[in-house]
């Protein structure tokens, strides 16, 4: 094992195309190059959290301390994992999987960001796709679920080809403008009927108790 101490280092999740991993600090630079490309339109959110707006260098010492609070703060009971999303070594975006009490609850919540240059590219399926296999064959999830603020049609369709099913509506105000948020859920049993991608996890089995498991 190359890091006992922090064995999340170790997880790799890998498609025929992407690796997933979580980001050491010497990836950091790679990272802020991809949100400095651009992750979305400025004239429309699609995140709860609008940190994509903040001016630098605002923006990367919060980007950077979001990574870091996600380290420190990890606990069996309550949990983020962002997984740095990378093809042929160049940093992309993140795909994060994030729990409270999964031990009991199963349940597991995604979101994810990507650089806009290579958006339109089945990226983003591929990665949440990963993920899944990650939830439901590595760590045993029984649901997972997303959502997509309305106008953000491409993350809808990435959530409907991959079978997860409406959830109902809630609403968020990230610029201080009431947003219709679309929530989406996947089951365990709904995943396990659908065609799904080839998924390698690499190291997983030292990291269980980490995520409350094992």
């Amino acid at each position: 094992m190359a890091h006992p101490f922090w064995p999340l280092f170790d997880l790799r999740v890998r498609t025929e195309h992407l690796e997933l991993r979580v980001a050491t600090d010497d990836d950091f630079p790679g990272l802020l190059d991809a949100i400095d490309a651009g992750i979305h339109d400025p004239a429309f959110m699609p995140f709860a959290v609008p940190w994509a707006d903040l001016p630098e260098p605002e923006r990367t010492r919060n980007a950077v301390q979001h990574w870091w609070r996600a380290r420190a703060g990890l606990t069996p009971e309550q949990w983020n994992l962002p997984l740095m999303v990378t093809r042929d070594g160049q940093a992309l975006g993140f795909q994060d999987v994030m729990a409270e009490h999964f031990a009991v609850l199963r349940m597991v919540t995604t979101g994810s960001w990507l650089r806009q240059d290579v958006q339109g590219q089945g990226i983003g399926k591929e990665m949440r796709a990963a993920v899944l296999h990650l939830a439901f064959a590595g760590l045993g999830a029984d649901a997972a679920c997303s959502s997509a603020f309305a106008g953000n049609d491409a993350s809808a369709r990435v959530s409907e080809a991959l079978g997860y099913e409406f959830d109902g509506w809630e609403r968020k105000a990230p610029r201080g403008t009431p947003v219709d948020v679309r929530r989406y859920r996947l089951t365990r049993e709904r995943w396990q009927q659908r065609p799904r991608i080839d998924v390698e996890v690499e190291a997983l089995e030292p990291c269980l108790p980490l995520f409350g498991l094992g």
